[in-house]
């Protein structure tokens, strides 16, 4: 124990990163925690589809999109997001699967549908490229 405060004590600058970082980690999981919002997996989000008629919005910027997507998805860039959620407004009491191309930008607009009011808000863990990872397939735009 003594060693540890005389690390704290030689080494502030350190240990007061070590302590925001792990603030950070703690803040992140809480909210992620108490958001509502649940991660799945790309397996879990097709038996979602298949059983409860799912539905899968796409946050991924045009550019993005047309390399390739889930077949039957909603395309709602992030960048109009905000303006156009009220699109999403009669799929209020389905699961809505939100995905990008990694899953780091889709937590925002689940979070934003929650506020909203939606039921059952998803998030594709790894996003389209796990999607792809898993064999699974998706559709290019010509």
């Amino acid at each position: 124990m003594a060693r540890l405060i005389e690390f704290v004590g030689n080494h502030p600058i350190l240990f007061a990163a070590l302590a925001l970082v792990i603030g950070m980690i703690a803040f992140f999981e809480y909210q992620r925690a108490f958001s509502g919002v649940k991660i799945i997996s790309p397996m879990e989000a097709t038996r979602l589809q298949n059983d409860q008629e799912a539905v899968f919005v796409d946050i991924r910027e045009d550019a993005e999109y047309k390399v390739g997507h889930i077949m039957g998805n909603l395309h709602i860039p992030m960048s109009n997001f905000s303006k156009r959620v009220v699109e999403l407004e009669k799929y209020k009491d389905k699961p809505v699967i939100v995905y990008c191309t990694s899953g780091a930008r889709s937590a925002g607009a689940a979070g934003k549908l929650r506020k909203a009011d939606f039921n059952s808000v998803y998030t594709l863990q790894g996003g389209a490229a796990a999607w792809e990872k898993a064999g699974l397939p998706l559709a290019s735009k010509t």
